[in-house]
């Protein structure tokens, strides 16, 4: 590709011919409510991939859980030393719920986007229930006012409502 360019210690301006780097075939898990599947993607040989990043593979929405450079597990690297990268659908999350019914507390989950804002206090769906949410476990700590996105949560602490009609 020929672009123009600018000399740092002269300050001259010149055309120069950039050559980059041909695209990297990567192999990609995809992993998707238990199912896993491989996949390929392309890019750049020092595009740089890490762990968190979110991006698409194919029309699904993922994020890296792992990357592989040289057998060993890493944090980040350039697509040209990466071996496989690990990913999981990430367009909808599961969260976990605690649900409280009193004398005894049940697991129950519900999917929602990463995004998504909950707060304490808000009604979620819980199986067949309603429930309140009362506090959220996330990786910094509970939350037991205010509200934070579905990515953030660990888990749901949520009592169940009675519905009565009149």
């Amino acid at each position: 590709m020929e672009s123009t360019v600018r000399c740092l210690e002269c300050g001259q301006t010149h055309s120069a011919v950039i050559r980059e780097g041909r695209p990297v075939q990567l192999a990609v898990i995809v992993s998707d409510q238990g199912q896993s599947r491989k996949d390929m993607i392309e890019a750049s040989p020092d595009e740089v991939f890490a762990v968190d990043e979110e991006f698409f593979v194919n029309d699904t929405y993922v994020v890296v859980t792992s990357i592989e450079r040289e057998g060993r597990r890493v944090n980040q690297a350039p697509a040209d030393g990466i071996d496989t990268i690990w990913v999981k659908r990430y367009d909808k999350i599961k969260l976990k719920v605690s649900l409280n019914k009193g004398h005894k507390t049940v697991p129950s989950e519900f999917f929602a986007m990463p995004d998504e804002e909950f707060f304490v206090g808000d009604i979620i769906p819980a199986g067949r229930n309603q429930a309140v949410i009362h506090q959220m476990k996330t990786n910094r700590g509970m939350v037991r006012e205010g509200g934070v996105e579905a990515r953030e949560i660990v888990r749901i602490y949520a009592k169940a409502m009675r519905v009565t009609t009149v």
